[in-house]
């Protein structure tokens, strides 16, 4: 027993816990196994790399400020039939980071633009490459709130520094021309540097509209399509489609909205 505790102590000095914790139940299925010392120090081993690269997971999933965990393998496919799974799986693998080339999931709300961007950069922390999600709308606010404190440069690092940052939901809310140059500022850092995925249910058409200036749109779009992967998802919302299966929805959200009035103002 002294030899155990002994092992036990030099376990947790070199700073393997979990091994040290595992010790005295790995060392008594090894005895009724039969188990050579080699084979049961190598389970030991084992016991405490998987502990350490699930702490890793934890914790740089919880820096990349990631809303949600979910896998490609909870995404259904088979909801949304328009989206090639082929291009999905490629995207897994990883190489668009390795190019340092973009990916544009657009479409309307809820078909599952955020999940994918998800997903993918959940597939990105467990390869070890850093990851960073924001909301356009935080980014852009944080941007424009240090370029008046004049610290624009200090807090870009942030965005940077990751080899993949995701944007989400670019285009749910206007914005100005401090913070459409902040972006194009952003975009053009990360060009050809690092990787972005981008959600954002408006079309390349309606950037500038959203930016608040046609010239500032084209010039980031310039940047983010030269290498890049565009994703267009059109189907169904999953948030509705329980209610819709309910009898709550009769037709899409958006045909309940040209149902309403014709452009000539008649109801239809």
């Amino acid at each position: 027993m002294l030899t155990i505790e002994k092992a036990r102590m030099h376990l947790e000095q070199m700073g393997l816990a979990q091994a040290a914790t595992a010790l005295d139940g790995r060392l008594e299925s090894a005895a009724q196994r039969k188990l050579p010392y080699a084979d049961c120090l190598v389970e030991l081993l084992e016991i405490e790399a998987t502990a350490r690269r699930e702490r890793y997971l934890r914790t740089r999933t919880r820096l990349a400020h990631l809303p949600y965990c979910r896998t490609l393998e909870q995404f259904d496919f088979h909801f949304q039939p328009g989206i090639d799974e082929r291009q999905i799986q490629e995207l897994a693998s990883l190489s668009f980071i390795a190019d340092a080339a973009n990916v544009l999931f657009l479409g309307p709300p809820g078909v599952g633009k955020t999940h994918l961007a998800v997903a993918l950069g959940l597939r990105a922390i467990e390869h070890g490459q850093g990851v960073y999600f924001a909301r356009a709308h935080d980014l852009l606010e944080d941007l424009r709130c240090a370029q008046a404190e004049h610290r624009l440069e200090r807090r870009m690092r942030v965005y940077l520094a990751p080899r993949l940052l995701i944007i989400d939901e670019f285009g749910v809310w206007p914005y100005d021309r401090v913070a459409a140059t902040a972006l194009f500022a952003l975009i053009s850092a990360r060009y050809e540097r690092g990787s972005v995925i981008l959600t954002s249910n408006k079309s390349f058409a309606e950037w500038g509209e959203v930016l608040g200036d046609p010239v500032i749109a084209a010039a980031i779009l310039d940047r983010l399509l030269h290498h890049s992967h565009v994703v267009n998802i059109r189907g169904e919302s999953y948030r509705l489609r329980e209610k819709r299966r309910a009898g709550l929805f009769g037709t899409s959200p958006s045909a309940a909205v040209e149902s309403v009035s014709s452009p000539t103002g008649e109801r239809r």
